[in-house]
């Protein structure tokens, strides 16, 4: 029987994520065994800095990529909206899974929704891209840094350090927690649009034939064009999580792709954005097409002082 090893982070939702792929790899091929094998990252360690100004979501990825390349694992599963557009000679993104929701998600105790948040209300969350649509939304609510895994961001909710936090809705959904809090409000994409990828898990693997076949059975084809665009406009951008960008393609049943996008300034002083709309079968480059329109805009320099503001505030 041949062994696959998968490394993962240790947190609640990472081990689910893992042990989901761990269940669908060991139902479909019985030939393979697999285990998992807990890697704690330089991003688990370092909880009281935000992530922007420490070198974004790929501190998750760094020690389990090394481990993969040390030959100590085959597989890694990743939350995608944390996998970096580039990746590491050596390894491949091999498959990306059928998506959750990919809205983020308010929850709080005392208030239904956004609109509903009193006057200088405070809200938690570690992103930029929520940040500045939060702000362009409510300018007059009081956002704060929120650090921790899943269970620490939601016990801080219900001590009272925050009228409401903001968090990945597919996160929540997978763990079971929506039941958590009083008010779990999925926000519409014309409030807020996610992070490049979001909802989906992106399979991280060695470069060997026998993982990529496993890998194949894993990859769901319209998440692979959504994610795809996606990553491409991101890129194209050159932003990571140390700048305020969110986008979503979305595949319709109608055979149309829509694609949407904003970018600006962490506190919402300047924003830009674009949406497009095109067929299910043109959609190479589409993302690094919007993300170059942009660039026309002066999108690259707007993202540069939004990445100067963010470390300036992250002092």
């Amino acid at each position: 029987m041949k062994k696959l090893t998968i490394a993962t982070r240790g947190s609640k939702l990472a081990l689910w994520q893992s042990n989901h792929i761990k269940s669908l790899i060991e139902t479909n091929f019985p030939e393979v065994s697999v285990e998992l094998k807990i890697i704690i990252t330089s991003g688990d360690k370092i909880l009281d800095v935000p992530l922007a100004k420490i070198g974004g979501k790929g501190l998750f990825l760094k020690e389990i990529e090394e481990s993969m390349l040390r030959g100590e694992a085959q597989m890694a599963v990743h939350s995608l909206k944390d996998v970096p557009t580039v990746m590491p000679e050596g390894l491949l993104l091999s498959a990306i899974t059928t998506r959750e929701d990919v809205r983020d998600a308010m929850l709080s105790e005392k208030y239904p929704d956004i609109s509903s948040l009193p006057q200088g209300a405070v809200v938690g969350t570690s992103s930029l891209r929520r940040r500045m649509q939060l702000a362009l939304q409510r300018p007059d609510l009081v956002i704060k840094d929120l650090r921790g895994n899943v269970d620490t961001r939601i016990r801080k909710l219900k001590e009272g350090e925050f009228d409401a936090i903001i968090l990945a809705a597919a996160g929540i959904n997978r763990l079971g927690l929506r039941d958590a809090v009083t008010y779990f409000y999925p926000i519409p994409l014309d409030e807020m649009l996610p992070a490049m990828g979001q909802g989906a898990l992106g399979i991280e693997t060695v470069n060997e034939p026998w993982v990529l076949e496993i890998a194949r059975f894993l990859d769901d084809e319209n998440s692979r064009i959504e994610t795809s665009i996606e990553r491409g406009f991101v890129d194209t951008l050159q932003g990571g999580c140390q700048v305020p960008i969110g986008v979503s393609a979305r595949v319709g049943e109608d055979g149309k792709v829509v694609v949407r996008s904003t970018l600006g300034m962490p506190d919402a002083s300047e924003t830009m954005g674009d949406e497009i709309v095109v067929s299910r079968d043109q959609t190479d480059g589409v993302g690094e097409a919007m993300a170059k329109r942009l660039i026309s805009q002066g999108a690259m320099e707007l993202l540069q002082r939004a990445e100067a503001m963010a470390n300036g505030a992250a002092q």
